[in-house]
């Protein structure tokens, strides 16, 4: 992953989260199992602490929710809805 793209100083402006942190974070689940639910409550706490967002348990549960199943939205536009604010 090439760090000096410009997309990561983007999300760093719009989340304060540091690209180096990004990219931990992405180095540490490049074999993951997705499969497993312990497995992406883990990743879920420690995107959200990153970011300094708390995640309540219902959101948690709908994101593992879709993760585990290989539910989650196809598009950039549809997954921004997924974790947006509820309608």
């Amino acid at each position: 992953m090439n760090s000096n793209n410009p997309f990561f100083d983007n999300i760093e402006k719009k989340t304060n989260v540091k690209k180096e942190d990004i990219l931990e974070i992405a180095n540490s689940v490049s074999n993951a199992d997705f499969s497993d639910p312990k497995v992406v409550k883990e990743l879920i706490a420690r995107i959200g602490s990153t970011a300094g967002v708390p995640v309540t348990k219902e959101k948690e549960e709908a994101i593992v929710k879709a993760i585990t199943s290989g539910n989650l939205p196809s598009s950039f536009s549809s997954l921004s809805k997924f974790f947006g604010p509820k309608q």
